[in-house]
């Protein structure tokens, strides 16, 4: 049976239509779980840790005598460090060692205070500060995400945060030591096994027992997108990601079956996930659907994949690489290959993606779990105007103002002129008072 995936050209007299269709997707929640995470949220604000031992028990059958009971001391952390293999012990060393070199070096860039005087002696700069305490949602249930642990706390941790406070849902009781030991290596101060909507109240508002924070950081279903979303304002959040997407910019001289996998890679996410290839080489791309016909039937998640590529996934036969990077730029895909012996050359027509990954040695599942860069992106066309989680989202800018006698002259005279004109005597008679002569 083969996979029903649309096929696209750019010199078809429809294809904005159908490339407008294949871009759509509404980030809309369902109006019924919007009602609910708004009754949850509005409960664990009033009744606190009550509510959420509730919600613990209903949602997860986690039987709980207090939400202290759900914290993971630091002992069963590095237990369950001790408990995994040597070889995932390790793979999550490296992973967690690259990560945080990354982020040190992002934070060298762009993440320290600075200072000047002008030549009235007034200084003027930038106080960089971190935030004091950060909540990591980590999703649980179907799978595990140990990479999802390192990616939200350990950016924090670089950053200097003063406390990160991890949440994790274990329905049934069923506790991931891969998450656990990723929390052990990534630093994480505080863990309660709580989830949902109810975990995301209790890290916006506090409660008896969980800390409120100010921050909260990290993927999870529908209710706690919807409740990020609602807390927000009470809380700073990273971002309301949509379903996971990767483009493949391909001129041919990648193994087909190397792509298929690629675009495999997100699909077998959910089946909203979104993978499109686009090239100028309609013999390459037939190539590319054969392998993902023949590759399909041996995936684990076969039924994921096809529902997604069926449903969202594309091949787009373009005129040429610099057509199908206007096209990219159109989309601002998540993750972005550039699968081409010339990814150089590519590279500078390429403004918006969430993660660009040059060259066909570099897969996008190598961003999702060691290469060191974050792999919590903005998805949905976003990434025209948001950027990865970094250490800069666990930090925070004061201006600093320190004007001189001498700059006060010139300067008060300027913004009691502009307050004057704005009808705000106070402000332009408080630059006044500090003029020579006019106190």
């Amino acid at each position: 049976m083969g996979v029903a995936i649309r096929e696209l050209s750019t010199t078809d007299a429809d294809f904005e239509t159908r490339f407008a269709a294949l871009k759509h997707w509404s980030a809309e929640t369902d109006r019924e779980i919007e009602s609910r995470v708004e009754a949850i949220l509005a409960d664990v604000l009033s009744r606190g840790d009550a509510a959420v031992l509730e919600y613990t028990r209903r949602f997860d059958g986690v039987e709980a005598a207090s939400v202290a009971a759900l914290e993971l001391g630091r002992d069963e952390l590095q237990a369950a460090l001790a408990q995994i293999t040597p070889a995932q012990r390790s793979a999550l060393q490296a992973a967690a060692d690259r990560v945080r070199d990354y982020h040190r070096r992002q934070l060298e860039a762009c993440g320290r205070s600075w200072s000047y005087r002008d030549a009235d002696g007034t200084l003027l700069g930038q106080k960089v500060t971190p935030l004091d305490r950060v909540g990591i949602y980590v999703p649980g249930g179907k799978a595990a995400y140990p990479s999802s642990v390192l990616m939200n706390a350990l950016p924090a941790q670089v950053a200097g945060v003063g406390e990160i406070v991890m949440v994790v849902p274990t329905p049934r009781g069923e506790r991931n030591p891969l998450v656990l030991a990723a929390a052990a290596v990534a630093g994480v101060d505080r863990a309660f096994t709580i989830g949902g909507a109810q975990a995301v109240g209790a890290l916006a508002y506090g409660t008896a027992t969980v800390p409120a924070v100010d921050k909260i950081t990290g993927p999870g279903n529908a209710y706690v997108a919807s409740a990020k979303r609602r807390v927000f304002g009470q809380v700073g959040i990273d971002m309301i990601a949509g379903p996971s997407e990767i483009l493949v910019l391909a001129d041919g001289s990648t193994p087909a079956d190397w792509v298929a996998m690629d675009l495999f890679s997100q699909a077998e996410h959910d089946e909203l996930a979104q993978s499109i290839l686009l090239c100028p080489d309609a013999g390459y791309i037939a190539e590319v659907k054969e392998a993902i016909e023949r590759l399909l039937p041996g995936m684990p998640r076969r039924d994921v994949i096809r529902a997604s590529l069926e449903g969202r996934g594309a091949l787009i036969h373009t005129r040429s690489m610099d057509e199908a990077c206007a096209i990219s730029n159109r989309i601002a895909p998540e993750h972005l290959e550039v699968s081409s012996s010339e990814p150089s050359r590519w590279e500078p027509l390429l403004k918006h993606a969430g993660a660009i990954f040059l060259g066909a040695f570099t897969s996008e599942s190598l961003g999702d779990y060691c290469a060191g860069p974050n792999h919590v992106l903005p998805t949905s066309g976003t990434a025209r105007f948001s950027s990865p989680l970094g250490v800069y989202d666990f930090q925070k800018r004061s201006s600093l103002i320190e004007v001189s006698e001498a700059g006060a002259q010139v300067l008060g005279t300027i913004a009691a002129e502009l307050a004057y004109g704005e009808g705000l005597q106070a402000h332009a008679q408080a630059a006044e008072f500090r003029l020579k002569g006019k106190s």
